[in-house]
């Protein structure tokens, strides 16, 4: 067998799997090591969709929860061999909008997606330091020091509260905003926090060389706020809350 006629044949196997119902198998193989193979490649692949989506699992019916996974596992060219990565394709898709029928819940992409990020942090083999900062450190006059394992989100559905007995069809009035962490226990929660906080966040995320006290009146000026040093007493509160989350490691070593 040529190498052309090989990968022709591996073509045709692999539509086989991802589709027997469109896709005959290739010839002189027996449909019993045929079934062997459909269900072990689908039930893997559905294994892992499972465990990333528990709570969108518990909420679809049994076929429609099939029907959204088979076409998945049908159509979804994935970009990535591992199997770790399957909840990070599965989100894709969804994001593309294949696989969504009319009735599903308004909220299941949002739903999917706050699940993924759960398991992100879950799974990520980031690390906390264990020198380069001051624990303790004045989180206005120094830089403060974010955690790697954090991640600031924004959602129209509370998906943080969906569940079989909760499922809201109409978006909030106003976004919601959730920071999801991993402390050094290795346990991922959550917090709802607002606007401004998710700001705060952001801010000293995306200017790592600036203090505290920099980062407010940047935030000061956004807002309108003029009134600096009292944005600057509310705002230590926040970043003292967060360093006993875990979600600031400490400041840098001096104070600017």
């Amino acid at each position: 067998m040529s190498q052309a006629d090989f990968q022709t044949l591996q073509r045709r196997f692999a539509a086989h799997l991802r589709n027997p119902q469109n896709h005959s198998a290739p010839g002189d193989i027996e449909e019993r090591r045929l079934d062997i193979y459909r269900t072990l490649f689908f039930n893997n692949v559905n294994g892992f969709i499972i465990q990333g989506f528990p709570v969108l699992y518990s909420i679809l019916d049994a076929q429609r929860w099939q029907r959204l996974v088979r076409t998945f596992f049908d159509q979804h060219a994935c970009q990535t061999p591992y199997f770790l990565e399957i909840p990070q394709e599965f989100v894709t898709f969804l994001a593309s909008g294949q696989g969504l029928e009319e009735g599903d819940p308004p909220f299941l992409l949002e739903l999917a997606h706050y699940e993924w990020m759960e398991l992100v942090l879950d799974a990520s083999t980031e690390t906390f330091p264990a020198t380069g900062f001051h624990p303790e450190g004045d989180l206005l006059r120094a830089i403060p020091q974010l955690s790697p394992l954090h991640v600031v989100l924004s959602y129209q559905y509370p998906v943080h509260e969906i569940c079989a007995e909760f499922q809201p069809q109409t978006p909030l009035e106003q976004t919601l905003w959730l920071l999801v962490y991993r402390g050094r226990d290795d346990k991922v929660r959550f917090m709802e926090i607002n606007a401004p906080t998710a700001r705060l966040l952001q801010l000293i995320d995306e200017n790592p060389g600036l203090t505290g006290h920099q980062v407010v009146a940047i935030l000061s000026k956004e807002m309108q706020f003029f009134d600096v040093s009292k944005l600057a007493s509310f705002s230590l509160e926040i970043l003292q809350q967060m360093r006993e989350r875990d979600i600031l490691i400490g400041t840098t070593l001096s104070s600017l």
